[in-house]
């Protein structure tokens, strides 16, 4: 005969066991209990252990504090929910807005620690860098090294915000031990990196809690029961907080802004992955309303105030799949074997008026988020997709760079300003290339413009190789890194990935492009004193770092490459020999991506100190005012700064846009990266146990990772399984067998079997096949 189960019949899933512990401590606010209590009053059959590990997951997010003896219980002054005095059910009401005093057990059991110096106070300005444990540490530009911010001193700063933290004093250091870095506490969220959040909601009959799936963000989230819409308790939403609520002992208010239902599926994991890289699923009504009162046609008037290039012969080269065109090109002969050249660009500004709804938002955005299946645009689509995409047989305005070349394809003038096109021929790129490649698509050679596109698309061809050239003796190094593509199923699952090929007509529309960005950083420039700059948006590449690089040479020379990389001038011609042997040798490949690790990373800036890896000493982003917000504010400052006018607006007010524009840019390429990876995961998940060869791309302590030709996916084949212990070598470019002697390098051709894959963590788990 079974007994029958002392605690209860209930045993409940580690999310939904952190739920109910809360609920019921939630209910007794003064008591504490250690886990077996927990067991007991709450009639559930999980053991101890189980309990006390979701007890400290609660400790870990700030809702839950531990007492001596092994104790647990609410956390009054981080996660303010007021008992009611009938303590037998979950709160009647919840007032986030009200905090209460720690506890006098709390306060026995403090811990000393580090408090601001008794000198003048040190206050300083960084961003906040969370780590797993919940602590965090402030990445300066003040301090030569990060600040150390313990979880009690956070003051409800979350990961990505700009926070002002006051240092605590200097702990002596004793005698051998490296110096400890420097500790603080958060005074004062100074702007949020994030205000939408994904996460499941738990409704109550009175009020509702939202708890996010994100773990930095480490405390819940009160959503009145009028602010919840449509969604049901225990759906995933998505919730946008109204009211953070600064100060201790209160938590964030929030409204539901979308439904998602049950979690799972492609859609939802894209729009996961969005959310928690900071941007927004959709536009405002307020800024789709603006969008909608633009006129859709262009009247007599404004053409009347622009250069007229409606007659010339104008068309776009994009991919097949693209749904905006923000940029075309026009081509015509002049006098004396001439030819002039028109950039042209869909003229954003011209319907984005500073500080409305749509700028705002835009600013906010600051970059188009391109994941593996969708484009989460920065402009609403009426812009993005219709009244600036350059399409076919339309009238469209556009803001122009211009260039007359000579005989010898010397540039001998240009021009900068407003224009209207129309656009005779929408190529893609693999359209275009059957024109270089001297075997035109039947389609192309039945239009009757056919001979003006084949002189048109062959003469840029022409004019971009040797601007590519000229580039290339002028220092710019031509790194050409692997970009992976998908195939999906109607719902969205990989079918297959490939590496997408680079063709003659991407490089071409590449080199025109980088020509109108140098050239409007050139004429900003010429335009300027030597007593009074003009302030603009550069777009800035600084030297690489030279320790990374002579580590690099090294490694390159095991591998039968050397270099000579003493100086810049060295690094660049001598990267750009490894690109042209690596196209011969393809163990050399891998050696492609190590290269760019030792670069510096492209920023904006106000502050010109040119592009190293282009060779220019001057470089803007004015060609992509669609998908970049630094190209609308190129496009605002050359406008008022055309036409003899001089305009200088304030130099440290542009530089905080570019450092938001710089920020929110390394978000959407974290994302872009996420969704490939997610993508990655999903195809090799439908290949386990099969066994593939692959090379050595990336060292860490565990293991060494191998990404596999095709996909570009990377798997981890951790050193516990083989037959040696192995020991990273300087520089985690090689790892050597203690015993053997054996050696596994960067590079190495490897065949791996597929063993697990986890598709939520990105990760991807593979053994050597012997």
């Amino acid at each position: 005969m079974t007994k029958n189960k002392k605690k209860g019949d209930k045993k409940l899933s580690a999310k939904n066991l952190q739920i109910e512990i809360l609920k019921y401590l939630l209910t007794q606010p003064k008591k504490q209990f250690s886990p077996r209590q927990m067991a007991e009053l709450l009639k559930i059959d999980n053991n101890k252990d189980s309990i006390e590990h979701a007890l400290q997951q609660l400790v870990m997010a700030g809702s839950v504090q531990s007492f001596k003896e092994n104790k647990f219980g609410i956390a009054l002054e981080r996660l303010t929910m007021q008992a009611p005095k009938v303590e037998k059910a979950l709160p009647e009401k919840f007032d986030p807005a009200v905090g209460t005093r720690p506890s006098k057990t709390r306060e026995k059991a403090a811990v000393p620690e580090r408090r601001p110096s008794a000198g003048p106070r040190k206050i300083v300005e960084g961003r906040v860098d969370m780590t797993r444990t919940g602590s965090a540490y402030i990445v300066t530009d003040q301090l030569e090294s990060d600040i150390f911010i313990s979880p009690k001193h956070l003051n409800g700063a979350l990961n990505g915000d700009t926070v002002s933290v006051l240092l605590f004093s200097s702990a002596p250091r004793r005698r051998g031990m490296t110096p400890r870095k420097p500790e603080g506490e958060v005074l004062k969220v100074l702007r949020r990196a994030n205000e939408f959040f994904i996460g499941t909601l738990r409704k109550s009959r009175k009020y509702a809690l939202f708890l996010p799936d994100n773990p930095n963000m480490p405390v819940d989230i009160y959503v009145p029961l009028e602010a919840c819409g449509d969604a049901r308790d225990g759906e995933k939403v998505v919730v946008r907080v109204t009211d953070w609520q600064e100060g201790k002992g209160r938590v964030p208010l929030g409204k539901v802004t979308q439904t998602l239902g049950d979690a799972g599926g492609n859609d939802f994991e894209m729009k996961k992955i969005l959310i928690n890289a900071g941007f927004e699923l959709n536009h405002s009504e307020e800024a789709m309303a603006e969008a909608e009162r633009i006129p859709e046609t262009i009247s007599p008037q404004e053409i009347a105030l622009r250069r007229d290039f409606r007659e010339i012969l104008t068309f776009t080269i994009d991919p097949e799949d693209a749904k905006d065109f923000d940029d075309a090109l026009s081509i015509r002969t002049l006098d004396f074997g001439q030819i002039e050249v028109g950039i042209h660009i869909a003229d954003v500004t011209h319907y984005l008026k500073p500080d409305s709804q749509m700028d705002q938002e835009a600013f906010r955005r600051s970059t188009s988020v391109y994941l593996v299946d969708r484009v989460n645009p920065m402009l609403p689509e009426k812009l993005s997709n219709n009244l600036c995409s350059l399409v076919p047989y339309q009238d469209r305005l556009t803001f122009s760079a211009v260039f007359v070349f000579d005989a010898k394809d010397k540039i001998v003038s240009r021009w900068f300003g407003k224009t209207v096109i129309h656009s005779a021929k929408r190529f893609s790129y693999e359209e275009a290339q059957t024109i270089l490649d001297g075997q035109p698509a039947e389609a192309l050679t039945q239009l009757t413009i056919f001979p003006q596109l084949d002189w048109a698309v062959k003469a840029l061809d022409r004019l971009s190789k040797k601007m590519r050239r000229e580039r290339e003796r002028n220092g710019a190094i031509g790194f050409d890194s692997e970009e992976v593509r998908f195939r999906l199923a109607e719902d969205g699952t990989p079918i297959e990935a490939y590496v997408k090929e680079r063709k003659d007509t991407n490089l071409l529309i590449e080199d025109f492009m980088l020509l109108a960005n140098k050239e409007v950083a050139l004429y900003i420039e010429s335009r300027a004193t030597a007593a009074a700059e003009i302030p603009f948006v550069y777009r800035v590449h600084d030297l690489p770092d030279m320790e990374k690089v002579a580590e690099f040479a090294r490694f390159a020379a095991e591998m039968g490459h050397p270099m000579k990389v003493s100086t810049p001038k060295q690094i660049a011609e001598s990267y750009n020999a490894l690109m042209r042997a690596a196209q011969k040798n393809e163990r050399l490949k891998v050696l492609e991506p190590l290269a760019i690790r030792t670069m510096a990373k492209a920023v904006y800036s106000s502050n010109n100190i040119g592009h190293y890896g282009l060779g220019f000493t001057h470089y803007s982003h004015f060609t992509s005012p669609i998908r970049r917000y630094a190209d609308v504010l190129a496009h605002r400052l050359l406008e008022r700064n055309l036409d003899g006018r001089i305009f200088r607006m304030d130099k440290s007010k542009l530089e905080e846009q570019c450092k938001h524009v710089s920020t929110q840019e390394k978000k959407a390429a974290d994302a872009e990266r996420e969704s490939i990876k997610y993508k990655q995961a999903e195809l090799l998940r439908q290949h386990l146990g099969q066994e593939f060869e692959g090379y050595v791309s990336g060292m860490i302590e565990r293991g060494f990772f191998v990404a596999l030709p095709g996909s570009l996916a990377e798997g981890l084949v951790e050193f516990k399984y083989l037959d040696d212990t192995y020991v990273l070598a300087e520089g985690n470019l090689r790892a050597m067998g203690r015993r053997s002697g054996k050696s596994i390098k960067m590079g190495d051709t490897v065949r791996v079997r597929i063993v697990g894959v986890d598709v939520q963590k990105r990760q991807i788990e593979m053994e050597l096949v012997d």
